[in-house]
């Protein structure tokens, strides 16, 4: 928590332990934390130098924590205007770039990065860049960034960042493909399917975007976008894709089921049948037995008052259990 004002995991153990106790020798505080004492006595240093802690003057080799209030708040204030010069800083040398690129020449309105590192930290910074929304088409063989390894998507949404994932089908067969999208529309994303998408793509606040330029067996690289011609076609390409794509839904709200309608399961079963899933792969996906799922599916029928699951699928639409 506090490893903004420069302080690591030790550190911040040393000092909460002191602000506990109140006032502690290296020894016991070592014991305390499970650390050996030269380690012990590096982070008190590091406080030290902090202003966090100081040796007592009236028994040597005792430590004491400085008061938090006093002591964190005015190392914030220095964090605060520091990170405000930093904004003054970026404001002026936009200005200066906007002042001398006014037309920006055609290799400027591109760029290619190579390596996968290099790709995956460009990806993440597409996403914690933007402020409005993020659209994506996602594959289901992921080369480089995959879902589950960064938290960059949790965070933009959780500052307000609109997304909107068409993903290919194939998506919803792998092992954790179910769970990562439920936790997706968990944090208000909009997610649909289609069979195949074109290509992977993400697009920034309509001003950046991403797509990868070689396949499986050659070095991760990809083509960052700005704005141009080329970023509103491919804005146009994810409407065409999202505008063709199923909803998918998993889980519904409390004031869409009702006692004579289906249960969240009901609508999970549904959701991931409209989008292309066997029934097998549904039981799997879902944790439930092959007899169970079709069974829920006989059971929408019947409230449905339908006899085939092509006409299931547009009485769902009509009675609003899934959307368009």
């Amino acid at each position: 928590m506090l490893t903004a004002i420069g302080l690591d995991e030790r550190q911040e153990s040393a000092y909460r332990a002191l602000v506990a106790l109140g006032a502690a020798e290296v020894t016991d505080l070592a014991h305390r934390l499970a650390l050996p004492e030269p380690d012990t006595e590096r982070a008190l240093r590091r406080l030290e130098a902090q202003g966090l802690a100081a040796q007592s003057s009236s028994r040597p080799g005792r430590w004491v924590a400085a008061p938090p209030a006093v002591a964190l708040g005015a190392l914030l204030t220095q964090q605060r205007h520091e990170l405000e010069q930093a904004e003054l800083a970026a404001a002026r040398l936009a200005q200066q770039y906007r002042a001398e690129a006014v037309e920006p020449a055609v290799h400027d309105l591109v760029e290619v990065v190579t390596g996968a590192s290099a790709v995956a930290h460009r990806f993440l910074q597409l996403q914690l860049g933007a402020a409005e929304e993020v659209c994506a088409l996602v594959t289901g063989r992921p080369v480089v960034v995959a879902g589950s390894d960064n938290d960059a998507e949790e965070r933009a949404a959780g500052r307000g960042v609109a997304y909107r994932v068409v993903v290919e089908r194939e998506v919803l067969e792998l092992p954790t493909g179910v769970a990562e999208l439920s936790a997706a529309l968990g944090r208000g994303e909009r997610v649909r399917v289609v069979d195949r998408v074109p290509t992977k793509l993400v697009i920034a606040d309509r001003s950046l975007a991403m797509v990868p330029l070689t396949g499986r067996g050659t070095e991760p690289a990809a083509l960052v976008v700005h704005a141009s011609g080329l970023l509103e076609s491919l804005a146009g390409l994810f409407e065409a894709v999202w505008r063709e794509a199923v909803p998918l839904r998993l889980g519904a709200g409390p004031e869409e089921v009702t006692a004579a309608g289906p249960d969240e399961t009901d609508l999970e079963i549904l959701s991931l049948l409209l989008a292309g899933l066997t029934d097998a792969s549904v039981a799997k996906q879902l944790d439930l037995g092959l007899r169970t799922v079709q069974r829920r599916v006989k059971g929408l029928m019947e409230l449905a008052g339908v006899t085939t699951r092509l006409q299931l699928g547009w009485h769902a639409y009509e009675r609003g259990w899934v959307s368009r």
